[in-house]
């Protein structure tokens, strides 16, 4: 199957979000009916995509009863999917939110172990899929046993074939990616705390951010590099220009997806031929909406909509 918009999720997991009146240690905690989502990053951009107007196809590796789960979430949320073999049970992952305090614990678990023939047969299902023109986008951790390379192999493999690879990742797998030069990179993404760690300093201002991107830039680790900054919107630049875009002030009730969104925004109007600040702006306003849902139901398009005209776009 192929479609302008491909997203990768090697280690996919079925996400429950439920509430309890209180969280505290040693006693049953009664929670409220769970909402069931299919998560992992390339999933939830894939959903993200769909619930914006567009199409992505989901590229997961599944495994067992909780892989069944999710092609069938999936298809109910009407996400086209190219399912692989994965090692093992997908994983599961739990979120319960406090209600005296409205602060939510997440629980995530590791997924099972891959070998190299399970890294090699989600290679060559990403080959199938990924054409001329398409926007490939990898996101989520990395299941165990899957090398932190692999986002460069990837991006090698991808070279010139005419598809354009989005990347947003962390830990030792972005350490290791931007230390090379790949053509197949064209986004890279992340946030401000794996941001400050690859500079080796604080990046306290839009300028420092907007500098440090740019340097990633003129370094060849992809041509466009995105920085999130949180609360102060995010930061792309270009080898010749650089853009803020502010993040509308939203009451926030979780969190969770709020990255995805912004990708999978992101990705949609770069699809649809867009400029770089316009892409940037429908992102972000995507993340602010993102945060104003419960549990992992992603951005909505009315909500959208609605932020888009407060996130104010200028140079840096």
């Amino acid at each position: 199957m192929r479609t302008d918009i491909v997203t990768v999720t090697l280690n996919p997991t079925v996400d429950f979000a439920t509430s309890s009146p209180q969280v505290f240690a040693e006693h049953k905690l009664r929670c409220t009916e769970p909402h069931i989502d299919p998560g992992g990053g390339g999933i939830n951009v894939a959903r993200a995509v769909r619930q914006l107007g567009g199409q992505a196809t989901a590229m997961i590796a599944i495994g067992g009863g909780a892989g069944a789960q999710l092609l069938q979430l999936l298809a109910l949320e009407g996400v086209p999917t190219v399912a692989f073999q994965g090692p093992g049970e997908s994983r599961l992952s739990f979120s319960v939110t406090d209600q005296a305090t409205n602060e939510q614990y997440r629980f995530v678990m590791p997924g099972p172990i891959w070998g190299e023939a399970d890294v090699e047969r989600g290679i060559n299902s990403i080959d199938q899929s990924a054409a001329d023109g398409t926007l490939v986008v990898l996101s989520g951790s990395q299941p165990p046993g899957v090398a932190k390379e692999f986002p460069s192999i990837l991006a090698q493999h991808l070279e010139g074939r005419g598809a354009r690879l989005i990347v947003d990742t962390s830990g030792p797998a972005l350490f290791n990616l931007v230390r090379g030069t790949y053509e197949a990179i064209h986004v890279l993404r992340m946030d401000d705390v794996e941001a400050e760690e690859l500079a080796g300093r604080a990046l306290t201002t839009r300028e420092d951010t907007a500098a440090f991107a740019r340097e990633l830039v003129m370094r060849g680790s992809a041509r466009i590099v995105i920085i999130a900054r949180g609360a102060d919107g995010s930061v792309l630049a270009t080898e010749s220009e650089a853009w803020h875009a502010v993040s509308p002030t939203v009451d926030v009730v979780s969190k969770v997806g709020a990255g995805d969104s912004f990708v999978g925004a992101f990705t949609l109007a770069l699809a649809r031929g867009e400029t770089l600040p316009a892409c940037l702006r429908f992102g972000v306003a995507a993340a602010a909406a993102a945060c104003t849902t419960e549990g992992t139901r992603l951005c909505e398009m009315q909500t959208v909509e609605k932020l888009l005209p407060a996130c104010e776009l200028a140079r840096v």
